[in-house]
């Protein structure tokens, strides 16, 4: 079957990315959005485009019976459904099918199969893949499950049946913390999954996460193509991935090759899926399998000179494997960061805001998978990746630098950002000698802190930011000079502290009031815009907003708790007049399909409760104010 207009059922940067496949191929296009998103890349870059009116934004895109209607009422031969949302969702995939269309993904027996965490080992173990010892059953009461966990020993995962992306995930230390970390799993599976079944297993210490990229067809081919290293994640999702691997040995990759294969064939698969394994030493475990295409297929890509949304609709119209085992050959070293809109350094929060400026690095042998552009708006409704900057290089060493670099040239103003996270974590000793594991960045063992803005740094700010005649950066510079004894004088806010100096330039040197003199760094790099300054030197970013551009304080006493970011309210676990200890939980927020545990920051009685059980609040929002004791 010819292949000749298909719609795209997602958005941002995969809905983007498909759509550059799709005009290579010579195929249309057909793109959907919500009412907020008229003006965005993937609504401009589709040949045809629909708006689809839901409760919320995030609803559009699971209006299963609305995508369906605008692909048959406009010709589409198929569905792509990218990833997230309906992705993986058996009745999306059967409602195409009775639609007479192709859902480019996995065959409807396979979603339903793996939709689930629990049948998915059961199957596995069948197939004889390892699997992590644990309880998959289906059981679910309480007692139960802490008599089953109590049986597998601590520490223990437990993980939502039907979750993904670290959802209803929770790490069990001790027997007595099993009860109320099962209650909070299953209230992050309920509200994410709309399914609140878990499993159980075994938690691995020192665990490296590993896929396998697979691909089958219609005539029984099978394929893998080659692994990727997932292991630097923050809250069980990925930031940066990796591919090959290079901290397992041939042998150890030959087997989770041969095991991938044979979880792809025990399932009957056909398209692009990812058998994602956890490994320690040479022991390697079966998570589970995605049925879809990974955010971080370009890694695989850049290695094998392949295009796997290709491949996908290839296969989906019926055809075999563009390429045999033999022929699909392993070249260099790619390395993927994820851009998030994100609080890197408070718990990696999620950030919203108005995009200010925008700019990415591109090069050879880059890329950047993007959806969104300059003066588009990170909203609470969507995932907060802004983009995906992959690089290749000949080996593991060269691509590090070249990805640094690429980073370090990259701006994005309007929203905090990990971008210096990111640049701290793949230039840590952790990562270039590959110790960084899954649970590194969440269990303290791996620590990236923001950089202090020194006398070296300020100097550099102060010498690149005239270089580049940039706007003006500091406050009373009437009078600058170059040369003589006049100091200018200069304030910027970094990281909500005062900096107040005054210096002198003279040649390469910066010349303090206080008689200090200091040498800048010539590869130093700055951005101004019209609210900050972000200057990255020796790959750390350091960000300085401008002193006329700082909004006033608020009046909320240190100590009293404010919500970090908008959501709802869950749980109020304390009353006026309770006395609380530092570090004492208050209450429990849900963001971003997240949920967040608000702490006393001192010792304290709480003197007023401003908020209820299952209000809805923004972010900065005052919450509860305490008196320190």
């Amino acid at each position: 079957m010819t292949i000749k207009k298909i719609l795209i059922a997602n958005r941002g940067e995969i809905a983007c990315r498909i759509m550059q496949t799709c005009a290579k191929l010579g195929i249309k296009t057909v793109a959907i959005y919500a009412v907020i998103e008229q003006h965005a890349k993937h609504v401009q870059m589709a040949d045809e485009a629909f708006m689809i009116e839901a409760d919320t934004p995030t609803a559009t895109y699971l209006d299963a019976d609305a995508i369906v209607s605008i692909a048959k009422n406009n010709n589409v031969d198929a569905i792509h459904p990218g990833y997230g949302f309906l992705s993986e969702r058996t009745e999306f995939a059967q409602k195409i099918a009775q639609a007479g269309m192709i859902f480019i993904g996995a065959p409807i027996d396979a979603l339903d199969l793996m939709g689930s965490k629990a049948a998915a080992k059961k199957t596995m173990i069948a197939a004889g893949v390892p699997c992590v010892p644990g309880f998959h059953g289906d059981e679910q009461e309480p007692g139960f499950l802490q008599a089953r966990a109590d049986e597998v020993g601590y520490p223990l995962l437990i993980k939502a049946s039907a979750g993904g992306g670290g959802k209803g995930m929770k790490i069990v230390n001790q027997s007595s913390e099993f009860s109320e970390a099962l209650l909070s799993a299953k209230r992050e599976a309920i509200k994410s999954f709309g399914n609140d079944h878990v499993i159980l297993e075994r938690f691995i210490t020192k665990p490296k996460h590993i896929e396998v990229q697979v691909f089958a067809d219609n005539q029984g081919n099978v394929v893998h193509l080659f692994e990727r290293d997932c292991s630097s994640q923050r809250r069980y999702q990925k930031i940066i991935e990796e591919a090959p691997s290079t901290c397992i040995n041939q042998d150890t990759k030959d087997n989770m090759y041969a095991a991938a294969v044979a979880a792809t064939k025990a399932v009957d698969y056909i398209g692009a899926g990812t058998i994602e394994f956890i490994v320690q030493g040479d022991d390697f475990f079966f998570m589970e399998m995605n049925t879809r295409l990974q955010v971080e297929h370009r890694v695989t890509e850049m290695i094998t000179n392949t295009d796997l949304v290709e491949w996908q609709i290839h296969v989906a119209a019926g055809n075999e494997l563009p390429l045999k085992q033999d022929e699909i050959t392993c070249n260099g070293h790619a390395i993927q960061a994820r851009i998030y809109a994100e609080d890197s350094f408070n718990g990696f929060l999620p950030a919203t805001g108005l995009l200010e400026d925008v700019q990415f690095c591109e090069g050879d042998n880059v890329i950047i998978d993007t959806g969104i552009e300059k003066s588009n708006t990170i909203s609470i409704h969507f995932d907060p990746m802004i983009a995906k900057t992959v690089c290749w290089a000949q080996n593991r060493e060269q691509c590090i630098e070249k990805v640094l670099n690429n980073l370090d040239h990259t701006f994005i103003v309007g929203v905090k950002t990990n971008l210096g996270f990111l640049s701290g974590l793949i230039n840590s000793s952790e990562f270039r000698e590959n110790t960084v594991f899954t649970n590194s960045l969440d269990n303290g063992q791996l620590a990236i802190t923001i950089p202090e803005a020194d006398d070296k740094i300020i100097a550099n700010l102060i010498a690149t930011s005239n270089a580049n005649k940039a706007q003006s950066a500091w406050s009373g510079n009437q009078g600058w000079s170059n040369s003589g004894e006049y100091f200018s004088a200069y304030a910027w806010a970094y990281h909500e502290q005062e900096i107040q100096v005054k210096a002198r330039i003279e040649g390469t040197t910066v010349i303090f009031e206080n008689g200090k003199h200091i040498d800048i760094d010539t590869h130093a790099t700055l951005h101004d815009s019209q609210s900050q300054l972000q200057l990255v030197s020796q790959h750390k970013r350091y960000i300085f907003n401008k002193i006329n551009h700082q909004t006033e304080g608020s009046n909320v006493n240190k100590g009293d708790i404010v919500s970090p970011m908008p959501g709802k309210i869950l749980q109020i676990k304390v009353k006026v007049g309770d006395k609380v200890k530092a570090d004492q939980t208050l209450a429990v927020m849900e963001a971003m399909k997240m949920e967040l545990t608000l702490k006393a920051s001192v010792d304290a009685v709480i003197e007023e409760i401003l908020v209820a059980e299952n209000d809805v609040i923004t972010a900065d929002y005052l919450l509860i104010k305490l008196n320190s004791l």
